[in-house]
């Protein structure tokens, strides 16, 4: 008698793209325009998340491509029948409204992309930090560097929910002890910030299995736990400085977290949680 093989372990994935230029052309002034390789349409988001079991994601609205229009996200987000949720790009005035409508579609996150626009940027962002914490939207940050220090009262005070992109984007170089990462660290406490474990490949200065990076993760996980942490791949991998392929990245995960359940919690538990994804 045949044993049956075990039922894959189950996995979100919370931070991917979707291009889909023929729909939904580029905008003219976007900062950055993928080239066809880094295009990602919903239709080859899916099958890549079917592939690697794979059974949601959460779709983040791009500075690159599309800037401030939405629409390809929520498009994505309406034909996946619940696969999706969504982070967006809006204007650091929008309303209350704009932020509602939004959210009835399928968005739990607004995109403050620092390390792309800069701190100076976000500076007049507390009205609308504000507007998230009442609605119980994310705030998700993309700093890197010391870019954190500057902008930490005003995302602490806020109240905001906080999730922080791609292990906070520090200089592997400067240790675990550099302004920025302990400034991230420092809001593990809050009780409502997350970090993804991402992005290692824009951050590392050595190939994979990116060694200089190990430092960092474990420190997050000391920090933050699994209860707050959740895996990302950043699929179609945009101007990446070498390749990258998703099955690596889960293997990756492995390595640096090897406790089973410690993983579970992160590519699972955590993201289903805190997003509200459905069975």
């Amino acid at each position: 008698m045949t044993t049956a093989a075990p039922t894959p372990p189950a996995l979100i994935d919370c931070h991917v793209h979707v291009f889909d230029p023929v729909r939904f052309p580029y905008a003219p002034d976007a900062w950055y325009t993928p080239v066809p390789a880094e295009t990602g349409t919903p239709e080859q988001l899916g099958h890549v998340l079917d592939a690697h079991g794979v059974r949601h994601a959460l779709l983040v609205g791009p500075n690159s491509g599309y800037g401030l229009d939405n629409r390809c996200l929520l498009d994505t987000i309406a034909r996946g029948q619940g696969r999706y949720k969504g982070v967006a790009v809006v204007r650091n005035d929008a309303s209350r409204a704009e932020l509602q409508d939004l959210q009835a579609a399928g968005v739990v996150g607004i995109a403050f992309n620092v390390a792309l626009l800069g701190v100076d940027f976000y500076r007049d962002t507390g009205p609308l930090l504000e507007r998230l914490r009442e609605l119980g939207l994310w705030a998700q940050v993309q700093v890197q560097d010391d870019q954190l220090v500057p902008l930490l009262p005003l995302l602490r005070e806020s109240g905001a929910r906080l999730l922080f992109d791609h292990l906070g984007r520090p200089a592997p170089a400067a240790g675990v002890g550099q302004a920025g990462f302990a400034a991230l660290l420092s809001l593990a406490g809050t009780g409502r910030a997350c970090v993804k474990l991402s992005g290692c490949v824009k951050v590392s200065q050595q190939a994979y299995p990116h060694a200089d990076l190990r430092p960092h993760v474990q420190a997050l996980v000391d920090a933050f736990t699994p209860q707050s942490l959740v895996w990302a791949s950043d699929w179609p991998f945009l101007r990446a400085p070498s390749r990258v392929d998703y099955g690596p990245l889960l293997a990756l995960l492995a390595q640096q977290v090897p406790n089973a359940t410690a993983r579970r919690a992160i590519l699972w538990d955590t993201p289903r949680r805190l997003f509200g994804f459905g069975d």
